[in-house]
């Protein structure tokens, strides 16, 4: 199994390379070669299948022979026993065929969880019986920060520096990355945006002699293995309504469109996805490309719902990709002109294979915040802003008889105050939160300034 980066610039690589690496060394994002695919009686087989299971075959299937397969079921074994759940990734039924998929039963409430102990297995694995010590760099909006310095504190083999914008997170996102007492984390807050932080990341890796130096690889949903960890679920959930003898459609929460990528993997391995909604909040770069066929940068604006407070969605380029025929010369040139322009106009047979699989819907902060009291009054259920958005945005899909799948990205718990504001009511601290309050923070602060980011990460890779 290979994979090829969407710039085309950079050589073909194998799964193991590809996990390790992050970003493709031309700047682009890594793809399958060619997609792998389940047949529809393999897909129905999967029904009643340990969600265990279902990972480790799809996972097989990306990672071609860099892994035995019972490995892999021992690792996806390990990861999952850390979740509260042991479906892992429930469905709970809200309304006539409309139903949350449950992703927050993690060590750390939040979808970022589902992959992110994967991966972290998957890294042990890959580097085992090696002297190696990769420094992981890691930008956050919130959650896939506290999911990874979860998932790779105590790390033989790795160093994790978590950047994250100041004053742009809740609390208890941030004491999730901040309390704990491992060597081998750093965490950040930087002066700007997750878009600075981002954009921070993706420099470090173009700066050839920095990645020798300190050996750096990325987990951020640039990270191909990333995703493919995240579209198992998109399957189970789809088997557990009925698929492949029916079509399914999804709901996503989106910022950094990796999770929303991750259903489009999904349907090429073989699934019947009737349609991804691309649910935004007012950072609406993803909505807005959709309806208008231009993707064109904006302010952020900081919002409830902050793990989609974001203006450059990297994983766009991915579908970017897709949708131009895989012409990596135009994914090149049009992404290299982004990084200067902060627009992008797409050609109308690229939108229209964008359309073909997602739609877009932007959902402001009072609509949000009716949707989490709406929800409550009406099923009982307590959502968080960022499943709120989801919610909203399935609302206003058609999708007739369809099943339709609004994925909750996070438990609720980590956003209090969004909570509060919304129904008055304080949601009941999660046992896994327990103690977060009461153990001591360890926070640096950095300028949004490359020069000084690397000098951070040298001293800590030294030390």
């Amino acid at each position: 199994m290979r994979y090829v980066s969407t710039r085309g610039r950079a050589a073909p690589a194998d799964f193991k390379q590809v996990l390790l690496t992050g970003l493709a060394p031309d700047g682009g994002l890594y793809v399958p070669e060619e997609w792998p695919a389940f047949s529809p009686a393999e897909i129905a087989a999967f029904a009643g299948q340990p969600y265990a299971h279902v990972a480790a075959e799809v996972i097989a299937r990306f990672a071609g022979d860099a892994f035995p397969r019972d490995q892999l079921q021992t690792i996806a074994e390990d990861a999952y026993a850390t979740f509260a759940h042991p479906a892992v990734a429930p469905l709970k039924q809200l309304g006539d065929n409309l139903f949350l998929l449950e992703l927050f039963h993690g060590p750390t409430l939040a979808f970022k969880d589902v992959a992110m102990q994967l991966l972290s297995r998957l890294y042990d694995a890959a580097l085992a019986g090696s002297e190696r010590t990769l420094t992981i760099v890691c930008a956050t909006s919130g959650d896939t920060g506290g999911a990874a310095v979860e998932a790779f504190r105590g790390a033989r083999h790795a160093r994790i520096v978590v950047l994250f914008p100041h004053d742009k997170i809740s609390e208890v996102q941030r004491r999730f990355m901040t309390t704990t007492r491992d060597a081998n984390v750093r965490v950040a807050a930087v002066d700007g945006t997750f878009d600075d932080c981002q954009h921070l990341v993706k420099g470090l890796f173009r700066d050839e002699v920095f990645k020798t130096d300190v050996d750096l690889s990325g987990v951020n949903s640039i990270n191909w293995a990333r995703v493919a960890a995240q579209s198992v679920y998109y399957i189970t959930a789809a088997v557990a309504l009925g698929a492949p003898h029916r079509a399914i459609a999804f709901a996503t929460p989106t910022g950094n469109f990796g999770d929303a990528f991750a259903g489009y993997a999904a349907r090429r391995m073989g699934l019947d996805v009737a349609g991804i909604t691309v649910a935004t909040n007012g950072n609406d770069i993803l909505a807005r490309a959709l309806e208008t066929g231009r993707y064109a940068q904006a302010g952020v604006l900081a919002t409830q719902s902050p793990a989609m407070d974001i203006q450059v969605a990297s994983n766009f380029e991915r579908l970017y990709f897709e949708a131009s025929r895989r012409d990596a010369v135009e994914t090149a040139r049009a992404f290299e002109a982004f990084a200067v322009e902060g627009a992008i106009d797409l050609a109308p047979s690229t939108l229209a294979y964008m359309r073909d699989g997602f739609t877009g819907q932007a959902v402001g902060e009072d609509e949000t915040a009716r949707t989490i009291l709406s929800t409550l009054n009406e099923t009982g259920e307590l959502v968080d802003p960022h499943t709120a958005v989801g919610l909203a945005a399935a609302r206003r899909a058609t999708t007739d008889d369809t099943p339709l799948v609004v994925l909750a990205t996070a438990h609720p718990a980590k956003f209090p105050d969004a909570v509060r504001a919304a129904t008055g009511a304080d949601p009941a601290l999660h046992a896994r939160a327990h103690g977060l309050f009461d153990r001591h923070e360890r926070i640096d602060r950095l300028a949004a300034d490359a020069s000084a980011v690397k000098a951070y990460i040298r001293r800590f890779a030294a030390g």
